[in-house]
Order: structure tokens, then sequence, then C-alpha cells
């Protein structure tokens, strides 16, 4: 019988399980019982799932094949754990957005990548390995589709080490082009979707009163999503999820939107600066029109949680400050920050290097809290310390008392978010190791990403 092992290795967040670290921060992940749903009905099989953020994975795993899916963050870890198992004989296989971004820094690591989506390539992968014609690399099909594909093994996900939400996608892509996305790069800027028929089937199939959509863009497609919104108002559930700021200026859409659940959407603002904006191709944002939009969503019930990004190459020391005293002002329900971070494989990235701005390769810093690079108008320490501050004067007893009064849902809710993103904000250099600070570039290896000797 053929043994499988899927394993999504843990990143620097998860490297201490205490506090509320002891429960995952994330929601139950899709990744792994998507694959496991993707299984060919014919292979016999035995499999386990690990999600190393909240599980350990045994060092004398006995099977045939690991299958690792890897974001940039956590790629050394990726290729730690599939060293340590091609040594015990195990066949490793990679995929997920850094093999996709940036295959030739994953193939020495691995028996076999895929690249790209896996909805073609991985069952076609599982029938060369039992019938011994593993091929060293998977490209997703450029006729791929969502439509009629198995629902996630929801069964699968471990119970009681995750937030109790069920967690669904009905999209996958965006039609924008950020400079500092992951997305256009790696997937490109065609959207792809479920049929809204299925996407609504599942959720009744689960049987769940809140939902997180993972989307990266509901309304990439507006006719998509004014069906989906439409199609969801009769469930009677509340969800959350991810949209870009044009949704405040469709009062239409957004009307459907309120009238379909929503209580809670992810916001990436980004700057308060709009040279910032326009320099990283995210013009569509409007800062002059940031507190009217702000204004339009709670009056429509749905509470923000904003991101902003430090960093850019407009960006001085006095950016923190007055990013802080807006989100504050203006009473962003949860806001959250992040240092600028140019993965590999995307314009940022390329422009960087080229200008000899990269500081290191190693992957492990490139989770959004770390300088990897040097800024243009501060110094590495000024972008590592202002964003740390800015989390801690957001998430003051204070400001989260002030920013509440106007979060139009449950104030327990978000009262508790806060709390939560306070705890974490306050132990960054902790969590995150923010106390590390690069004084000169490293000599690095560009395929492996280490430091070289």
């Amino acid at each position: 019988m053929f043994r499988l092992a899927l394993i999504s290795p843990k990143g620097p967040l998860y490297r201490h399980r205490g506090g509320i670290f002891r429960k995952s921060l994330r929601y139950p992940p899709l990744t792994l019982p998507t694959l496991a749903a993707l299984i060919p009905a014919d292979i016999e099989h035995e499999l386990q799932i690990f999600d190393e953020g909240v599980e350990d994975i045994p060092p004398d795993l006995d099977v045939d094949l690991i299958g690792m899916t890897v974001i940039t963050g956590t790629a050394n870890r990726a290729y730690e754990l599939a060293r340590h198992y091609r040594e015990r004989g195990i066949t490793v296989v990679l995929g997920g957005p850094h093999v996709t971004l940036v295959p030739d820094d994953a193939a020495p690591h691995a028996d076999a990548i895929v690249v790209g989506y896996a909805e073609d390539t991985w069952p076609q992968l599982l029938h060369d390995f039992v019938d011994g014609r593993l091929q060293s690399r998977y490209d997703q099909a450029p006729d791929l589709s969502l439509a009629g594909r198995p629902r996630a093994r929801r069964d699968l996900i471990p119970g009681g080490r995750h937030v109790k939400t069920g967690v669904f996608e009905a999209t996958r892509g965006c039609n924008h082009r950020c400079d500092f996305c992951v997305v256009p790069f790696a997937w490109g800027r065609k959207p792809y979707q479920r049929p809204v028929a299925e996407v609504i089937d599942e959720i009744r199939a689960t049987g769940v009163k809140r939902a997180i959509f993972i989307d990266l863009n509901l309304i990439a497609d507006r006719d998509y999503a004014a069906e989906l919104f439409t199609a969801l108002s009769p469930l009677g559930i509340k969800w959350g999820g991810l949209a870009t700021s044009l949704l405040a200026r469709d009062e239409e859409l957004l009307q459907l939107c309120a009238r379909s659940g929503c209580i809670a959407l992810l916001v990436g603002f980004e700057s308060i600066s709009k040279k910032a904006l326009k320099d990283v191709s995210k013009a569509f944002n409007a800062p002059e029109l940031y507190a009217d939009w702000i204004r339009r969503f709670h009056d429509h019930g749905i509470a923000l949680n904003g991101t902003f990004v430090f960093g850019l190459d407009s960006d001085t020391p006095e950016i923190f400050d007055e990013t802080a005293e807006f989100v504050i002002e203006h009473r962003i329900d949860l806001p959250r920050f992040a240092i600028l971070t140019p993965f590999p494989g995307t314009g940022l990235h390329e422009r960087l290097d080229n200008e000899g701005r990269i500081l290191t390769r190693n992957w492990e810093l490139y989770d959004g809290q770390h300088v990897v690079f040097q800024p243009a108008n501060m110094s590495v320490d000024e972008l590592q310390q202002g964003n740390m501050r800015t989390w801690r004067k957001v998430y003051s007893y204070a400001s989260i008392a002030r920013r509440l009064r106007a979060t139009p849902i449950s104030k327990g809710l978000f009262l508790a978010a806060n709390f939560g993103y306070r705890f974490y904000g306050r132990r960054l250099d902790r969590f995150y190791t923010c106390d590390w600070q690069l004084l000169q570039p490293e000599s690095t290896s560009p395929r492996t990403g280490q430091q070289a000797a």
C-alpha cells in the first residue's frame, strides 16, 4: 500500500507555542486537505497530514512519499525537513508559492517540484510515482479550471488546534499587479473561479454559521462577486474575507456584500502616502478618500482588518507615527502592520536586487517583520524599530478603547481580537526575533538562500 504524508512546515511565528500561540492564530488551512481530496481513487493509500504550526512532525516518519507546501518564510525549514527525509530514503515533493516563484531555488532540495496550482499535476504526479516514472518537475496546466473539483478533506484537519470557523475558497488570483505582491508574479492576473453553486453547496454541507473566505480578492470579478453575494444571502451566515478598497467605491456591490452576511473584511490600505502607492503600482488606493471609505464600511456593518506596509521608497521615519495616528483617529477595528518584503520572483525583488539593496537571501527572515533590504530614506534599524513602535502604540489600551468605539459588530469579538494582536505586537522581538539587525549585505547562495561559507 502506498504511504503518503503531507506537510505544511512551520514559520517563525510558530516556533513558540505559548500564550495565544498555543492555539494557531490562523484558520484551518485548506492546502493539505485539498491535496488529500485530489488523490486519485484508484491509488490505494495510507495518508497522514501535519501542520507543523500546531503539531510536531515525527522525525522517524515511515512513508513512501512526502509532499510539502512552501511559502518563502518556511522555505529553509522545508529544505531542512526535505534533507532529513531524503537521507532516510523517502521521496520528497515540494510545491506552493515559493516553489512557483523561484523553482530553481527549490529544485535541488526535492526529488520533484510542482509549479503553479496542483489540481491537475498532483494526481498525475502520484500516478507517475506509483508507476515508477516520477518526473523532476510538474507545471500547472494552461487550461486549469476549478469547476467540478472534489471538496477539501476537512475531516483530516486536527480538531481543537485552530480557530473554529469554516474556511472556504471561491476564487483564486487577483487582477491587479501590485509590485510587492507574489500573486501576479506566481500565477499571473487571470482570476480562477469555482461555480457559485458549488461554493454554496459546500457551505451548506458543512453546516457552519460563521465562515472565512480566504480568497485574495473576492471582488476581482465584479459580476462573479455580485452573484456570490446574492447566493450567500439566504444562508443566514456571518462571514469575513479579503477585498480591495475598490469595494467602498461601488455602493451597489457594497450593499450586496453587507446583505450577504459580511461582518468583516481585510482591506490592504498599505500606505497613507499617495506617492508611495503609485510607486508600487497600487494607485487605485486613494489615501485622501480612506476616511470616507472606512465610514462607508462601518455604516454597512462591516468591520475592517486594515493592513499597512512600511519601508516603501518614499517612506521617511515620520511615516510610523503618522500611520498610527491615522489608524487611531479613523478607528480601524483591527489594524495590522508589516515591513515591506521583496519576495523572490516579484518585480520588487528584481528591482531592489538590481539596485544592490537586497541584504540577505536567508528566506527565514522573509516573514513581513524583518528588514531584508536597504530602505531608501531611513536606516535598517529605523525601519525595524519603527514597525515595532507602531504596533505598540496602536495596541495600547487607550488606543484600543478609542478605536473600538466605532466598531459596527460585536465589541466583544473585536475586543478579544485586539487583545490577541496586542499580545502579538508587544512580543515581536520574541516571536519574530526582531532584535535581529543587519549591518551589511551577506554573501549568499542564490540557489539555496543560505549564507555562503
